[in-house]
């Protein structure tokens, strides 16, 4: 029996550049004998509604074609069922899809993936009712995120240069309180912390290098308080996860993660969660990934 698709595409992805690779994906889908409907939906709200409908009406896979952004709504769709998750990178940073060992660059390749039809069983983390498949970042980066997604120019990635350097000007450390399982209690100044189901975020940034979604645990990175010039200097080492060897750094590990701290709020996924405090819990095994 042909395998039944359903294909969540984001027109947007990429400036909409990836949207010219739609056609020969689906050509290849369909070709290699599954039967796919495409879902398009008119924004992030209406694709969800879109997305958790498909999924009720259990396909053989919901697949995110798209980027992060895409996969962290899919994965409010699927996460929790048996419907299993496809993914087809096809966004600017692709950072659950490579934390995965799913093909990046090679959107035919990850068509392929999707057609062998092998779910396999990964972790997602959940804050409140919302799920995430990456990691939660609060601190000087979700700051950056914030005052990145209120400017119009410059277009793409490099409207995130121009905010982390405006946000680097002003930044101040911040005062948390972060409670592991319950009872382990950390309060430190920090420039950032993040709550991590895979090791990356931010288009490579390794910030949890040896995060895995498969052992029931998040990992916790706390980067404390350091001088703009240190950070400087710490900071670009995150994309070779060499920043964990810094004294300011520390990670830990925990099936509950409470954060606070004031005037900071939260993305998961590079999505924006909200404020804190909030708090990020594991479900082990919750996705069924097509790897």
């Amino acid at each position: 029996m042909s395998p039944q698709l359903a294909l969540l595409v984001n027109p947007a992805a990429r400036g909409g550049r990836t949207l010219r690779l739609l056609e020969p994906v689906v050509r290849r889908l369909r070709d290699g004998g599954a039967d796919v409907s495409v879902i398009i939906g008119d924004g992030a709200a209406d694709a969800l509604a879109r997305a958790c409908t498909a999924a009720a009406e259990r396909p053989d896979a919901l697949v995110a074609f798209g980027g992060d952004g895409l996969v962290h709504l899919a994965v409010q769709a699927v996460a929790g069922t048996d419907v299993p998750l496809g993914v087809i990178a096809a966004g600017t940073g692709n950072d659950i899809a490579s934390a995965l060992g799913l093909p990046v660059g090679d959107t035919l390749a990850a068509a392929d993936t999707v057609l062998r039809m092998k779910p396999r069983r990964v972790d997602a983390g959940r804050v409140g009712q919302e799920w995430f498949a990456g990691v939660v970042c609060c601190g000087f980066d979700s700051r950056v995120n914030e005052r990145a997604n209120a400017m119009t120019w410059p277009p793409g990635m490099a409207k995130y240069l121009v905010a982390m350097v405006e946000e680097l000007r002003r930044f101040r450390p911040i005062p948390f309180r972060v409670v592991l399982d319950g009872d382990e209690v950390v309060e430190r100044e920090a420039m950032l912390v993040s709550v991590a189901n895979t090791s990356s975020y931010g288009a490579g940034m390794k910030v949890c290098p040896d995060a895995s979604p498969e052992d029931g645990l998040l990992d916790v990175m706390i980067l404390e308080a350091v001088s703009k010039v240190d950070f400087l200097r710490v900071f670009p080492q995150v994309y070779k996860g060499t920043h964990v060897q810094h004294p300011a750094v520390s990670i830990r590990r925990a099936r509950s993660v409470r954060l606070e701290a004031p005037g900071v709020v939260a993305y998961a996924d590079g999505e924006r969660i909200g404020p804190v405090p909030l708090e990020c819990v594991v479900e082990p095994g919750a996705l069924r990934v097509l790897s």
